[in-house]
């Protein structure tokens, strides 16, 4: 979908500045929710460039209600693969024994469970076709160069020399965004000297659902339940943290060698395994933007805040912000408020923020308390973790905190229409 209906000539209500989940889920629950908008995307990467993500990302209960709202679920869900247990652990990679410390029932109401593990090309392709069949115009492989604003809206310059006039600019082009410099928002940032290894591993046993997270003293390694093959392969999803530099030298290796310290890790209770693509290696670090709004421009996703994958909330919050500014919009829409006035935008900042700052502060805090081996921390952290087990409700309410169903929830995550 590269057609290039948009130009000055013919206004956007809504450009949307990146395709991945998060912009098209914006554009998407714009267009839907009011058809009359004129709403574009684009976006720098190549066309095509979307279909060879090997990756997966475990997409949370009250994500799962939103993509359903949007018409994308149910093409979605045949592919994807259902999280029924989670359980947690605290060791050193040579411990011969794991001892489960925290085991979560995978369930936030009877037959939903609060999480799904969805293939990110299959989560991308959805939602394009959603967008194509709402006539949403996506223009790929050009950056934006700049815009400015010129009162009663925004000029988009395109590296091409294209310029789009918009009323509204929503950025969802990743943790370095661009535009997000562009409009002179600062970030509070570091890094963690962590990086993330991805890779997807097939075993001999099936793995009946479960994730499971091993809080390891060089980070958490996660091992996530994917669907298996159509000729039956089971499979998993692997977030191994460790150290930036170990990390690199894993993946750039021998694959012996990776496979050997995999195994440390992963275990046999799955029986044999083999990796199946090539393993690749992520920086992690936090980032949170100073502002989330500028004059006729909305941060949303990683553009907004990057956070640690401790707790898997990453592209979680990304849904949050498109649920949250989709409705703030739909909502000054209709009052025939200007969409992207700053006193509009200011309600989805209000109401995005702090819990953006406080999910960035918690993860950041469990990774400092888990990713080491001090004695008597580790003590006190598996106190704690125990203590949970043994608590009914506090369990139930990290569970719904997980599945994105907290207080203040936007109307489309609880699958309602906007």
């Amino acid at each position: 979908m590269a057609n290039r209906n948009t130009d000055a000539k013919n206004p956007l209500d809504v450009l949307v500045a990146g395709a991945g989940y998060v912009g098209l889920a914006a554009a998407v629950s714009l267009k839907q929710a009011r058809p009359g908008l004129a709403v574009a995307v684009v976006d720098a990467a190549p066309a095509g460039v979307w279909q060879k993500d090997r990756r997966a990302s475990a997409i949370a209960a009250a994500a799962c209600r939103m993509l359903d709202q949007l018409g994308v679920w149910q093409e979605i869900v045949g592919q994807s693969q259902a999280i029924t247990e989670m359980i947690v652990t605290d060791s050193r990679t040579a411990d011969p024994v794991r001892p489960v410390f925290l085991t979560f029932d995978g369930e936030v109401a009877p037959g939903e469970p609060f999480a799904h593990m969805v293939a990110n090309k299959d989560l991308n392709g959805a939602l394009r076709r959603r967008a194509q069949k709402l006539g949403i115009d996506i223009i790929e492989g050009v950056a934006v160069a700049s815009f400015d604003g010129n009162g009663a809206g925004i000029t988009v310059h395109l590296a091409d020399g294209a310029a789009i006039e918009a009323r509204l600019l929503v950025a969802a082009d990743g943790v370095n965004s661009k535009l997000r410099d562009m409009a002179g928002i600062k970030t509070v940032k570091w890094e963690y000297g962590q990086s993330g290894i991805v890779c997807t591993v097939a075993h001999e046993r099936p793995h009946n659902g479960r994730a499971e997270e091993h809080f390891l003293p060089a980070g958490p390694f996660a091992t996530l339940p994917l669907k298996p093959t159509e000729d039956g392969t089971n499979r998993s999803s692997l977030v191994w943290v460790e150290r930036s530099e170990d990390a690199e030298k894993l993946v750039s290796g021998d694959d012996l060698v990776f496979e050997q310290e995999l195994e440390l890790r992963f275990g046999l209770k799955l029986g044999e395994i083999r990796v199946t693509d090539k393993p690749r290696a992520w920086p992690l670090g936090l980032t949170i933007a100073r502002a989330f709004v500028a004059p006729r421009v909305a941060l949303a996703g990683d553009a907004a805040h990057g956070i640690h994958p401790i707790a898997g909330q990453g592209l979680n919050l990304g849904f949050k912000d498109v649920a949250a500014l989709a409705e703030v919009v739909v909502e000054a829409d209709r009052l025939g408020q200007d969409i992207g006035a700053l006193d509009v935008l200011e309600r989805y900042q209000q109401w995005r923020r702090f819990d953006t700052v406080q999910m960035g502060v918690t993860t950041d805090v469990l990774n400092r308390l888990f990713s080491n081996d001090i004695g008597p921390l580790r003590q006190l952290r598996d106190i704690g973790l125990g203590l949970v087990e043994r608590m009914p409700r506090l369990k139930e309410f990290f569970i719904r905190q997980a599945s994105g169903l907290s207080n203040g929830t936007p109307r489309l995550l609880k699958g309602e229409a906007i």
